[in-house]
């Protein structure tokens, strides 16, 4: 399908100095208390809040997203932030957000993040956000304290000895059984791309015995004490990284749609974190989601659907309805943390303004700085925000010589998200080392 052109009475309004009648529901964002209150009342009682980012290296989104997130957990009584990264990692700056003795802050926390790309989540934005999030739980009782989770499926090795550390301390039979069972993955030297490649020959997966650990570690009976249902959940997740990071990279090196591995594997943790919540919180697991675009927004709407892609936010919206609300976040203009390759060093790049007609074009016409809009429920978006029209999304490497092949997809805005963040100029994020 042609991705369509922006219209001609909407530039000529704009021309004129006239707003879209779209963007008479923008909410300008100052940086007060009151910024987010349309949004809230729009999420009302979803449980899963996917909050988005159209690169992996801008610091309004971060700052922004952490705003929102701490308004639900305050608020809304939102139990957990799910990010976009692994699980190992990610569990140690849980233990420091959830008041455990280990890490003197913050920054020490997010050490554990050692692989590319390094500035994702040890920087600074993301470091102060946890830094308030510790002093918020210190408030709280454990078994309400707010967790920090990632659900991202690379976690292959190290997850593997956080099974077997746990496992030695509360039932050594089994610790024995699943060292055993992880011994298949010895031959790799914990090199995610060489089991990948290997793996491609069914005699030498691990898949069965990945499924065995984890099979066993689900049996394991959850204990009481807030402490202890973390580590066994902790445990649980850890098993479920090594069958997910599995089945990831082997699914990936065989040629097949690895994504849609990826996004369902996502999908799983952030449904079984929701769970947990609810169990230690004694009432309905709420959740946000930290992740880009690209998972977070529904892939029906984008090109990607006619490639058989499907994503995060699609299953959650298949699966849970309106108790799902998609938001999305996106820029005009301004500078970016990205690398040139991958595990390649970041820089900071100007970020082309964007191509004419595409979203962030249209959502620029809005003539405001920065603002949020709700979608769901909007008639007056429809007419333009509704029509298929170019979308610009920026991972972790930008090739600003090739943007249009290399960053530009085809999206319907008001199939994809339920709402939008637009921050017309935006700035790189500070990484902490």
């Amino acid at each position: 399908m042609a991705c369509a052109a922006p219209e001609a009475d909407s530039s000529a309004a704009v021309q004129a100095g006239q707003r879209p009648v779209w963007a008479q529901s923008a909410v300008p964002l100052t940086g007060g208390n009151s910024d987010y209150d349309a949004l809230l009342q729009a999420i009302g009682d979803a449980r899963f809040v996917l909050l988005g980012e159209s690169t992996h290296g801008t610091e309004e989104y971060y700052r922004e997203r952490a705003r929102i997130s701490e308004r639900l957990v305050r608020e809304r009584g939102f139990g957990a932030v799910l990010i976009e990264g692994d699980w190992s990692p990610t569990m140690r700056v849980n233990r420091y957000v959830r008041g455990e003795v280990g890490d003197r802050d913050a920054a020490q926390a997010l050490s554990g993040f050692t692989n590319f790309p390094e500035w994702m989540w040890p920087n600074t934005a993301f470091r102060d956000f946890i830094e308030r999030l510790r002093a918020y739980n210190l408030t709280l009782p454990p078994e309400r304290r707010v967790g920090v989770y990632g659900i991202d499926v690379y976690d292959l090795f190290e997850a593997q000895d956080a099974v077997i550390a746990y496992l030695s301390r509360v039932d050594p039979a089994t610790a024995a059984r699943a060292r055993a069972s992880y011994r298949c993955f010895a031959p790799y030297d914990r090199i995610t791309t060489r089991y990948g490649e290997a793996a491609r020959r069914a005699s030498q997966s691990c898949e069965r015995q990945a499924a065995q650990v984890l099979a066993e570690v689900r049996r394991l009976p959850r204990p009481a004490g807030a402490a202890q249902a973390e580590e066994h959940f902790a445990a649980v997740r850890s098993a479920a990284s090594v069958a997910a990071g599995e089945e990831y990279f082997r699914t990936a090196f065989a040629g097949s749609m690895a994504w849609n591995v990826r996004d369902q594997h996502m999908a799983r943790n952030v449904e079984e974190t929701a769970q947990h919540v609810a169990r230690m919180r004694g009432g309905e697991g709420k959740v946000v989601v930290w992740a880009h675009n690209s998972h977070n927004g529904d892939a029906r709407a984008t090109f990607a659907v006619r490639r058989g892609e499907l994503n995060l936010g699609q299953l959650m919206r298949q699966r849970h309805g309106a108790d799902a609300f998609l938001t999305g976040f996106f820029t005009y203009s301004g500078r970016v943390r990205a690398a040139p390759e991958w595990d390649q060093p970041s820089r900071v790049y100007d970020l082309k303004p964007a191509l004419p007609g595409s979203n962030s074009d249209v959502l620029r016409q809005a003539g405001l700085p920065a603002y949020s809009l709700v979608l769901r429920g909007n008639r007056s978006a429809e007419p333009e925000l509704g029509r298929e029209r170019l979308q610009r999304a920026v991972g972790v490497i930008y090739a600003p010589a090739t943007e249009r092949q290399s960053h530009y997809f085809e999206a319907q805005l008001t199939r994809q998200f339920d709402a939008i963040i637009f921050i017309e100029r935006t700035n790189p994020v500070t990484p902490i080392r």
